[in-house]
């Protein structure tokens, strides 16, 4: 029976991850060991479950098939083992995917306490400023800011988070510091992960609305790097405010134009598609959800 699910197991997880070599190293095992698995199984069920080229592999029909069942047949396995075990006691693999900066200052920090209370449970970390694919991924979970408009998604909202307008000392001793909107015109601003050479900031004065084009001078691919830009002087930035809590503690960087507000940012756990959550990613989910609100 072991045989069987091993098999299983990393069938799917090749169909998932579209890779012989990725399910391999997920597993511990080498690329040659997951094909004959995969091909023992064939042999046993006398189907063709995937046709093979040098290039990528791609399921039959037989084999799509097979692999939602086990999908859903191997989290059911999971899921009454921790059932059995109770909530006290979860335990395997929880697999959580998390931007690099909300997982650095956020999450990673909150672990310890989630750990101690299950010794059973093993975490990996996926982090990331790309978002893949969670089924891919073979994540249990994922956590996302911003707006989550794909509703094949569970999603939970976790926590809302204030953003602000940052700068260095050195920066505002060189460039001077805007005293309103209409002063962001001369200064150079960074960007974050966005396609347009140009973007909008948004922001609230009173019941005023202001929407203003900056000019990015300098833009970069995740939130840290926004952060670290800023503090090196490079320009004015917009962050969250977990984002760079230790930096204006520490002085590296102050806040400006506080006058004006901007659309706080809103952080959510999205689970799998396809299935229920299972036991231990709601209990995660669970325990950030009381962790971040206690903060907040």
């Amino acid at each position: 029976m072991n045989d069987r699910l091993n098999q299983l197991s990393l069938f799917v997880r090749t169909v998932e991850t579209g890779s012989f070599s990725k399910a391999a190293r997920e597993f511990g095992l080498s690329q040659p060991s997951v094909s004959r698995a995969v091909a023992s199984l064939e042999a046993r069920l006398g189907v063709t479950l995937l046709q093979r080229t040098t290039r990528r592999i791609a399921t039959t029909d037989a084999g799509q098939a097979l692999a939602l069942s086990a999908r859903e047949a191997l989290a059911a396995i999971d899921e009454a083992e921790n059932e059995a075990r109770g909530a006290e006691r979860l335990s395997g693999v929880l697999r959580i995917s998390l931007p690099v900066a909300y997982g650095v200052r956020q999450i990673i920090p909150r672990l310890p306490g989630f750990l101690a209370l299950q010794p059973e449970l093993k975490i990996e970390l996926m982090i990331s400023d790309r978002y893949d694919d969670l089924v891919a991924e073979g994540a249990d979970l994922a956590l996302r800011l911003g707006n989550q408009p794909d509703s094949a998604f569970l999603t939970r909202k976790l926590a809302t988070t204030d953003r602000i307008v940052v700068a260095s000392p050195a920066y505002l001793r060189r460039r001077g510091v805007p005293a309103d909107l209409d002063d962001l015109g001369g200064h150079d601003c960074l960007g974050g992960p966005v396609d347009a050479a140009r973007e909008v900031w948004s922001f609230r004065h009173g019941e005023r609305r202001d929407d203003v084009a900056i000019d990015v001078r300098v833009r970069t691919g995740s939130g840290s790097g926004v952060i670290a830009c800023a503090v090196a002087g490079l320009g004015i930035a917009v962050a969250s405010t977990w984002m760079c809590a230790e930096e204006l503690e520490d002085g590296r960087l102050v806040r400006i134009l506080a006058d004006y507000t901007l659309e706080p940012i809103d952080a959510y756990v999205v689970f799998s598609s396809g299935r229920q959550p299972s036991r231990k990613a709601r209990a995660f989910s669970d325990y950030l959800s009381a962790a971040l609100y206690a903060k907040n």
